[in-house]
């Protein structure tokens, strides 16, 4: 089972919502006055709230969604008992922080249907992993002069500390893993929502691959502005 949270905030009295979704893919949809805009679509199934955090029993507020459906034998002991109580064991647990956890209860089940058409949300995934890459590909380095006298020089990264030093500097960009971080990606508006289908139409591109999982939480009327 995957496991995340994710800090979310209640903006100018709006009611904060969020759900656990799948990245099926790119496409696009036509607004009524007949422009084009490019979109994501997300799988959302019912989300069951299987845990409640408050300030007096865990030190915050936060509610734990449970998502998708998993064999009884796949899963450990232990957390066949934490789930048992909202009645159903999900493949997925993501916990969202929230203001108040109190206007929820073990058990509650979450539908795409809180969300609207025109709103903005958060969005926040693992985004794809490139492998191991070079300073070229990995920080946008321009790499080394072509002509004679530099021989298999192209795309090296250049010197990486002075000789008085004689140390390299921490944070140094250098060659390394590049992707698979946790990307969240801010105010992108809600275009379309398929009730009867499940599914999520977001402008613009979200992080991780297709089939990835996706924490969308937000709702909020209009662009917020964050530090």
């Amino acid at each position: 089972m995957n496991q995340h949270w994710l800090d979310v905030h209640e903006h100018n009295g709006i009611g904060m919502k969020f759900i656990i979704a799948k990245k099926l893919e790119m496409t696009q949809r036509f607004r009524a006055d007949g422009t084009v805009v490019p979109v994501t679509l997300l799988q959302v199934t019912p989300c069951v709230v299987t845990q409640i955090k408050t300030s007096d029993s865990d030190g915050y507020e936060a509610v734990q969604l449970g998502c998708g459906e998993i064999r009884q034998k796949l899963v450990a002991k232990p957390q066949q008992g934490h789930m048992k109580i909202s009645g159903k064991l999900s493949r997925e647990l993501s916990e969202f922080r929230v203001e108040s956890a109190a206007d929820f209860k073990i058990g509650d089940t979450v539908e795409v249907a809180q969300f609207n058409p025109g709103e903005f949300v958060h969005v926040t995934a693992t985004s794809k992993g490139c492998g191991f890459q070079g300073v070229v590909k990995r920080h946008g380095f321009k790499g080394g002069p072509a002509s004679h006298g530099h021989k298999d020089n192209l795309r090296m990264p250049g010197s990486i500390g002075s000789g008085g030093i004689e140390r390299v500097f921490k944070g140094m960009r250098m060659a390394g893993r590049m992707g698979t971080d946790r990307v969240t990606v801010k105010n992108l508006e809600i275009i379309d929502v398929d009730t009867k289908n499940g599914v999520l139409a977001i402008k613009g591109a979200v992080p991780g691959a297709r089939g990835a999982s996706v924490l969308v939480s937000g709702g909020f009327d209009k662009r917020q502005s964050w530090n």
